[in-house]
């Protein structure tokens, strides 16, 4: 009869830590989900405004900025025939190569790899995130 006692004592203490268990598992599922859904918002408003820089709907965020250059002729001493013959030489060579290369050219490529490897950064990081989510989940 003690025996019987003893596993009726039992059997009325493991509800209480099934249900402590089962809410402390509903709030990780809860979490778990929570995680998983900010992965995804994140994956999918970085795929979104990826795909609007692409279409040119939108423009590549300025990170890398390149002025014109200006150059300082005023400590050099040529005769005037050598000064205008330069000036003339270095106004040639800047319409060629404008004629070649957009003077933006390399800012704009510069901001596109740069947002290449941010997007990247950010997608990883949601997957990361949303893989922990998925994890939490199944584990509960």
């Amino acid at each position: 009869m003690v025996y019987f006692e003893k596993e009726f004592i039992q059997s009325e203490q493991e509800p209480d830590k099934e249900k402590s268990c089962s809410c402390s598992q509903k709030s990780m599922k809860v979490f778990g989900w929570l995680l998983l859904l900010i992965g995804l918002i994140i994956i999918g408003w970085t795929l979104v405004s990826s795909y609007n820089i692409i279409n040119l709907k939108t423009e590549v965020p300025e990170i890398f900025k390149i002025e014109a250059e200006q150059s300082d002729q005023s400590g050099k001493t040529l005769s005037l025939t050598q000064a205008q013959l330069q000036q003339e030489l270095e106004k040639m060579i800047a319409d060629q190569l404008t004629d070649f290369l957009p003077p933006d050219f390399l800012a704009r490529t510069f901001n596109l790899i740069a947002w290449s490897i941010i997007a990247f950064i950010l997608i990883f990081g949601g997957a990361q995130i949303s893989g922990l989510g998925i994890k939490m989940i199944k584990n509960n």
